[in-house]
């Protein structure tokens, strides 16, 4: 099934084309700036987030991994760029990263149990949203899309 199939296929949905396709655009823009903006945090004070992963038990080859891949893997998602394969990783860096940096059950404090849960629950969501892209592709305004265009000619 192409990227293009994958596309009219949701315009079977109450959402119909081409507004199917600017909702997965949404969709990919949405949750990509979070990728985007906490991998570049990450990036801009390298050595400290890695040394920060490292601290909480993430060995260190993926330590020093996780802030390219969480940057780069989030504006590949934004551009619609091997979208599926991206938005499969992005599954399982997300889940990793919050069983690993959000286990909210083993704070006493208030507070951070509080802001824990949440960003477990946060990232929970972000879950569903990389599933869906899993199934839907980059949609119509993707280079995916673009690519399958020009195969097909």
């Amino acid at each position: 099934m192409t990227a293009l199939e994958r596309s009219a296929a949701a315009q079977r949905t109450f959402v119909r084309a081409p507004l199917a396709d600017v909702t997965i655009l949404a969709a990919r823009v949405l949750i990509a700036l979070l990728f985007i903006m906490s991998g570049f945090e990450k990036l801009t004070a390298y050595q400290a987030a890695a040394g920060h992963l490292e601290g909480m038990g993430v060995p260190a080859v993926f330590a020093y991994l996780a802030p390219p891949v969480e940057f780069f893997c989030g504006v590949a998602v934004l551009l619609g760029v091997l979208t599926q394969a991206v938005a499969a990783l992005m599954f399982v860096f997300t889940v990793v990263a919050t069983l690993i940096a959000h286990r909210y059950w083993q704070y006493a404090d208030p507070a951070q149990h509080l802001a824990q849960y949440i960003n477990f629950w946060k990232n929970v969501s972000m879950l569903g949203g990389m599933l869906l892209l899993i199934v839907t592709g980059g949609g119509r305004f993707s280079i995916d899309a673009l690519i399958w265009r020009r195969r097909a000619r």
